[in-house]
């Protein structure tokens, strides 16, 4: 086995690797959990919100 032989073993492991990737990314099995991730972000927007909201009752009260 030269070393030929090793890149082309290399070269189709990486290449069912990425179609393997890309077809568990883009399955409709996950795509309810990557919704979910997407909105994470926005998620904290309405807990700043509220948390600006007490602080300024807080410093009407006073």
């Amino acid at each position: 086995m030269d070393i030929n032989t090793l890149r082309g073993i290399a070269t189709i492991f990486a290449m069912v690797a990425f179609i393997g990737i890309v077809i568990w990314a883009y399955s409709s099995y996950k795509k309810k959990d990557f919704d979910e991730a997407a909105q994470l972000p926005f998620a904290d927007d309405d807990k700043d919100k509220a948390t600006r909201e007490q602080k300024d009752t807080r410093s009407n009260e006073k």
